[in-house]
């Protein structure tokens, strides 16, 4: 059986974690910045894990599981 191709899009938007999840960068951060309070844009800066209804998923697209 072939091996399984890496999907590169997800490959650059999650990295593996030192147990089994995945980290992500957070969304609605890149422009119209100007409306968001400065506590909000500071907790868009953190990365947050991948969601557990999400993982599975993300997971076969980086050819983990």
């Amino acid at each position: 059986m072939p091996k399984i191709k890496t999907n590169r899009s997800a490959a650059k938007r999650f990295k593996k974690t030192g147990g089994s999840g995945l980290k992500r960068e957070r969304a609605y951060a890149s422009h119209l910045l100007s409306s968001k309070s400065r506590g909000r844009k500071r907790r868009l800066r953190k990365g947050t894990s991948v969601s557990s209804a999400d993982l599975r998923r993300a997971k076969r697209l980086l050819g983990l599981g």
